[in-house]
């Protein structure tokens, strides 16, 4: 399939998505919705690491509004529930791991949708907005979701409210986000985790992902049957035999993602 305003590459297990509309600062239409859900839904089935990220100076700078003569016949709450939601879930659900490379400002349901990949590096000029509130409305694709879940519930309202920028360092001391990278070593940084994600246990990720996940709403009854259920399946895996070979010769193991 031929996109318009993304790309999709995979090399050696690892895919990467890159938001291609740098002229609006990869601001969300409709057809890059649907874009990016078909390329999340394509690259899962090959890859065992998907990165998701943007090209020129903004990771993405979040909906695109369009035409303000237009924007009062936007319709958001079908927007959000006929076109949000499905790409939402199929990043979070994803079957193997996801990682969010920041490389500039994430504005909007552009930050939320980095916060819905299981890891967000980012470079260290890049910044996270809630800045709904700006233009009038409340933040949505996620963000009341994953953002207190993350930072807690005075960090998140306060981002939410004020719509500050956050900066990537002050992200990371949040707890936002996984790393800050400096920016002339960050494509290669980026290159390197999603190399390592792709080299691993691909059952375990996923099984990782799994119960985090779920951890929200158990009991610890509950997530205790959860974990002997997920390390009962990796434990049948050819790679759960390979980890504990490599280690007995003490050599690095060589993982199959299987």
């Amino acid at each position: 399939m031929t996109y318009q305003t993304i790309t999709l590459t995979d090399a050696e297990g690892a895919a990467t998505i890159t938001l291609n509309r740098p002229e609006v600062m990869n601001a969300l239409s409709t057809l890059m919705r649907a874009e990016l859900l078909d390329a999340m839904k394509r690259a899962e089935k090959t890859a065992r690491v998907i990165v998701l990220t943007g090209a020129g100076r903004a990771f993405c700078s979040g909906q695109d509004l369009g035409d303000r003569a237009k924007v009062a016949q936007i319709d958001l709450e079908r927007t959000l529930r006929d076109e949000y939601e499905p790409l939402l879930r199929a990043i979070m659900d994803c079957p193997v791991p996801t990682i969010a490379a920041v490389n500039g400002a994430a504005a909007g349901a552009g930050a939320n949708l980095a916060l819905a990949c299981d890891v967000v590096i980012a470079c260290e000029t890049a910044s996270f907005i809630q800045a709904f509130t700006r233009i009038g409305l409340m933040p949505d694709a996620g963000g009341t979701y994953w953002l207190p879940r993350q930072v807690g519930f005075a960090r998140a309202m306060g981002a939410m409210l004020f719509a500050d920028k956050i900066t990537a360092r002050q992200a990371a001391d949040w707890g936002m986000i996984w790393d800050v990278v400096a920016d002339d070593g960050f494509a290669a940084h980026i290159a390197a985790r999603a190399g390592a994600l792709a080299a691993g246990p691909t059952v375990a990720y996923r099984g990782v992902k799994q119960a985090l996940r779920q951890s929200y709403s158990n009991d610890l009854e509950a997530q205790l049957a959860l974990e002997a259920r997920l390390q009962g399946g990796c434990g049948q895996t050819r790679d759960f035999k390979e980890g504990v070979v490599a280690f007995m010769e003490k050599r690095a193991a060589l993982f199959e993602g299987r």
